[in-house]
């Protein structure tokens, strides 16, 4: 199979699980949230080094309306492959440029 269409069904996929995962997904808190709420409780609010942009999952201009979950889950998606693209680029050009 070629790279190419490998990485764009591979995009493709985790498209589809971004869009899907908040129905599909328990609304029960995960170990670290459940952790994270406990801590706040004891400690107070804690620092925040930086504001998230898409703090909790929703975008801030759609508010928290059905579609504003999928939305930034799939924009956080695009980021992480742009991330891991560009990695993989700037690897590949590094190791051609040695041999």
């Amino acid at each position: 199979m070629n790279k190419k269409y490998f990485a764009a069904f591979g995009l493709a996929l985790a498209i589809l699980i971004s869009v899907l995962a908040p129905f599909l997904a328990s609304s029960s808190p995960d170990g670290l949230e459940s952790a994270a709420e406990k801590f706040k409780e004891s400690e107070g609010k804690g620092y925040q080094a930086f504001s998230s942009p898409l703090l909790g999952y929703t975008v801030p201009q759609l508010g928290e309306t059905g579609i504003s979950r999928p939305i930034a889950i799939v924009i956080g998606t695009l980021v992480a492959f742009g991330i891991g693209y560009l990695l993989t680029k700037a690897i590949n050009r590094d190791s051609h440029a040695h041999h």
